[in-house]
């Protein structure tokens, strides 16, 4: 006889206790309370890959290469997989993964809640995009499932799989960020047939190909111990399986199945596995309130969840949007190169002309010039990549105290002059802050330059007809040096520090609620000589709406950088971190890219040679020279 559905906490309690159940129901439903009943998704065996047709891959060929991620490669060097290295791929397995926290960092992104629609599939796919981000490039790229679902044109009650979304981001593009287009679901109060057709007319920001993750070819995995060496030396991996009533109060411990009423098909991110429990550990898609915050753990090859292929993936190429916090001044991170990590920098000549270096992302990191454009750059240019298709835009000081954009068309492969604009005392020789705000979509460009009284100047650019700048007005006095220094926060006011006449460093900050004003913020520092060096990095950015801390780089009397932190999480005053360096003149430009969190310093010597500086957990080392400027 068919066994009937448990309808509450108390009776489903009842039943695991007879049987001696390894899992407990979530503790927040009290005895009497029903065991709520949450959305599924999973289209009942269309275009799902079995295990058996997946078989076995090789993972050597796949993955044996040197990832950006140090831990990454020590783990595939552990298994043989790396050119030359012998061993089993399984020799060096360990017993358990939890991508929630390995070596000391957050990895995952938080739980969301797919709520009323069937689009667990679509919240798979995009949960293992932001986890490959993240762990590929050591970035918070939190992306839209409904990017897909609408790409898709499904409906609220339409059931699919991950591989169908990933078979969608691949061909179109790549994965897009919430504020290009939201994932939603139908409005409160609709009944239920209308709900279930209800869907979104999809009409992402014209500027989605700059805001889009793009992702290769997704990998289908069989094999269940080759799944937790990909879990050990790569990533999570999509799943689908079986729910039976029972499941939907899954608390603590590892699920095996009491019941046999059969509610659907489901689809969750596999995040890790532990051998001594047997069992996979996984990320939801129904909020915080179900099971342990929204995690959970499967017994292998319970409700057949080893039945199908797994995907992962690598490779992942990371949009100028996701990083637009984690670079300023003359170098940036592009998605160029094999590994989607190339150093893309720009410096001036000495004679008015800007001259393109890139530095390829893998070994043996050698600097390389490209084109040279421009006449009339008094300074060094700020530099950065926008959602225009990912172009890279420049942005400089003229010899005539105005500012002038350039940019460098990706569908044509060629330097554009965006023309001339701005104060006419800019001070000559400085380098303006150029940063892509989130006003407006596309989000607008903000400019601040030092002037020749001393002054600061801010301009900004709605990005749209009839493309025209806009003086924002100016502010503070007494100003000695200012350049690459401006960051949009994560409450959405602009940031910026500059050296005062006194050598001292003070942070200025826009309130925008109230008119729009600028205002003055702490004072830190001595000694300064130089325009200060900022950006928000991903220390203490413990999930993707938490504000990382700000490094700073300055040079101080004596030819030597300084760097400075803020943890703004914590709200912790600036800290003088290190001293490094010898003969600099000028910090150029600095980011946080996709190896280990490490910093990345250009510095301007006393002999007008450029020269790259980096930061790892063992401390600051000086790199190589890389040119003149």
């Amino acid at each position: 006889m068919p066994q009937e559905s448990v309808r509450t906490a108390g009776e489903l309690r009842a039943r695991l206790a007879e049987r001696g159940a390894r899992w407990s129901v979530t503790e927040h439903l009290a005895d009497t309370e029903r065991v709520p009943r949450a959305a599924l998704g999973l289209e009942p065996g269309a275009n799902l890959t079995s295990a058996e047709e997946a078989g076995t891959v090789d993972l050597r060929g796949l993955i044996g290469r040197v990832s950006g991620n140090p831990h990454l490669t020590r783990r595939r060097a552990a298994h043989g997989l790396l050119p030359g290295a012998g061993g089993s791929p399984a020799g060096a397995r360990p017993a358990a993964v939890d991508w929630r926290s390995r070596w000391g960092w957050p990895w995952l992104t938080k739980v969301k809640d797919q709520n009323p629609c069937g689009s667990c599939w679509a919240f798979g796919a995009a949960g293992l995009v932001e986890s490959m981000a993240r762990i590929e490039h050591d970035v918070w790229a939190e992306r839209s499932e409904g990017d897909v679902h609408d790409g898709l044109k499904f409906t609220c009650g339409q059931g699919s799989n991950p591989e169908t979304a990933l078979d969608w981001i691949t061909t179109h593009g790549g994965l897009a960020d919430p504020d290009c287009w939201p994932y939603s679901t139908p409005p409160p109060g609709l009944p239920a047939e209308r709900r279930e057709a209800w869907g979104a007319e999809y009409t992402p920001s014209w500027d989605r190909s700059g805001r889009t993750v793009r992702v290769t070819e997704y990998v289908r995995l069989g094999d269940t111990e080759q799944q937790k060496v990909w879990l050990d030396t790569v990533g999570p991996l999509t799943a689908c399986f079986d729910v039976y009533d029972d499941f939907f109060g899954l608390g603590a411990g590892v699920y095996h199945r009491t019941s046999d009423r059969l509610a659907g098909g489901h689809c969750v991110l596999i995040v890790g596995y532990d051998d001594a429990a047997g069992c996979w550990l996984f990320k939801n898609s129904w909020g915080t309130g179900y099971h342990v915050g929204g995690y959970g753990r499967i017994a292998y090859g319970e409700v057949d969840i080893d039945r199908w292929a797994k995907c992962g993936l690598r490779d992942t190429n990371i949009d100028p949007w996701s990083k637009r916090r984690l670079h300023t001044g003359n170098v940036y991170e592009s998605g160029n190169g094999r590994a989607h990590r190339n150093f893309e920098l720009l410096a001036g000549t000495g004679a008015g002309a800007l001259r393109h270096w890139w530095r390829e992302g893998d070994a043996p990191f050698a600097w390389s010039r490209a084109g040279t454009f421009a006449a009339d750059a008094s300074g060094q240019p700020a530099f950065t990549g926008t959602t225009y298709n990912r172009n890279m835009e420049s942005l400089h000081v003229t010899t005539g105290g105005r500012l002038r954009h350039w940019y460098y068309e990706q569908s044509g492969g060629a330097w554009r002059d965006g023309g001339a604009f701005g104060p006419g005392d800019a001070a000559v020789g400085s380098t303006p802050a150029f940063i892509q705000s989130d006003y407006g979509k596309p989000g607008n460009f903000e400019v601040v330059v030092r002037t020749a009284d001393g002054r600061l100047n801010h301009w900004w650019r709605i990005n749209g007809a009839p493309w025209t700048w806009n003086d924002g007005g100016r502010f503070a006095s007494g100003i000695a040096h200012y350049g690459p220094a401006l960051v949009q926060t994560r409450g959405r006011h602009l940031d910026l520090v500059a050296a005062r006449d006194d050598g001292r460093m003070q942070l200025w900050w826009r309130d925008d609620p109230n008119g729009f004003v600028w205002r003055a913020g702490e004072v830190f520092g001595s000694g300064i000589v130089s325009a200060p060096c900022l950006i928000e990095g991903q220390y203490g950015a413990v999930d993707e709406d938490t504000a990382g801390n700000y490094e700073l780089c300055a040079v101080a009397e004596g030819g030597r950088v300084e760097h400075w932190w803020r943890g703004n999480a914590a709200g912790a005053a600036w800290t003088r971190g290190a001293v490094f360096g010898h003969d600099a003149l000028a910090v150029t430009g600095m980011l946080q890219g996709s190896f280990g969190f490490n910093l990345e310093v250009i510095v301007l010597r006393t002999d007008r040679l450029l020269q790259h500086y980096w930061r790892d957990g063992a401390g600051w080392h000086e790199g190589p020279v890389i040119g003149p400027a």
